[in-house]
């Protein structure tokens, strides 16, 4: 029987009207957002003082779930909003979070939105996200500490996953990102803490490691003069341990007299290199690379 071609351009028609011809990342609703978890202590919370450059508008694909209430900033824990600094808490900075989600937004198509979600606590070490015995390392913590740990309801760890769970509601988890280890200088057992709180998440979160890489950035560099220079030899063995981990180099990104923390500048410079690393991991391109 000869098949009228019509019938059949019309049945092709019918069939890519459906899901079968589009990825589920870019055609169902929840999957146009792109989550990215972010935690760490002060520098990926974000030193105090934005500067005027930094303080917006922002494109409005760029958005930030609040984890906690920021009254100051008109925003209740849960809820996304424009994604304009602060991004951790009321009191904290601009962070790497801030130029990553600027320059992935820049270099996706315009379908896709980038949500962050960050959960970091200055100061703190590794330990403290370390989901069955953190409870210990908080116990011996200073109050300046506990009062922030206070905030994200005692637990940080399972505040951020409470957080990445209601992000799954309208996006997809793309990533982590790392910024740690000023607190754990030289401590050689951190790729192996990192490890185990990497693949928690991932258990919890129902995620596949080859389908949510990890970025890890380095220290303050030793070009800076930066204090824990010497923890980025071990940062940046962290892919023999992990091995969807990426590490994203810290040389040249301005540092602040404290010999700790980045300058907005070099913030600015930190957050464009995890896009830069991410972007080709999601299978695009970086404009002008």
């Amino acid at each position: 029987m000869k098949l009228n071609p019509g019938i059949l351009l019309l049945a092709g028609f019918i069939l890519c009207s459906t899901n079968s011809c589009t990825t589920p990342d870019e055609s169902s609703h929840a999957s146009k957002r792109f989550v990215f978890l972010c935690f760490g202590q002060s520098n990926m919370e974000g030193f105090p003082g934005i500067e005027e450059q930094d303080k917006g508008p922002v494109d409005d694909r760029f958005q930030v779930l609040a984890a906690v209430d920021m009254p100051g900033q008109g925003r209740t824990k849960g809820n996304w909003y424009p994604a304009v600094p602060p991004l951790c808490r009321p009191s904290s900075g601009l962070c790497p979070a801030d130029y990553f989600g600027r320059t992935m937004v820049s270099n996706l198509p315009p379908n896709i939105q980038i949500g962050i979600v960050n959960v970091s606590i200055g100061g703190c070490k590794i330990e403290l996200f370390e989901k069955n015995t953190f409870q210990s390392y908080v116990a011996t913590a200073p109050n300046w500490m506990t009062n922030t740990i206070a905030t994200y309801s005692g637990n940080p760890y399972q505040h951020l996953v409470a957080m990445a769970k209601l992000a799954q509601k309208d996006g997809v988890i793309k990533g982590i990102l790392l910024h740690q280890g000023e607190s754990n200088n030289g401590d050689k057992e951190w790729p192996n803490q990192v490890k185990g709180i990497y693949d928690r998440l991932l258990q919890d979160l129902n995620l596949k490691a080859d389908e949510v890489p990890l970025l890890a950035g380095e220290l303050l560099s030793a070009d800076q003069k930066g204090a824990c220079a010497g923890m980025n030899r071990i940062i940046d063995d962290l892919p023999k341990t992990i091995p969807t981990a990426h590490v994203v180099s810290s040389a040249g990104c301005a540092g602040r007299p404290d010999h700790l923390h980045f300058t907005p500048a070099g913030y600015r410079e930190l957050g464009t290199r995890y896009a830069e690393q991410m972007l080709p991991l999601l299978g695009y391109q970086v404009a002008g690379h």
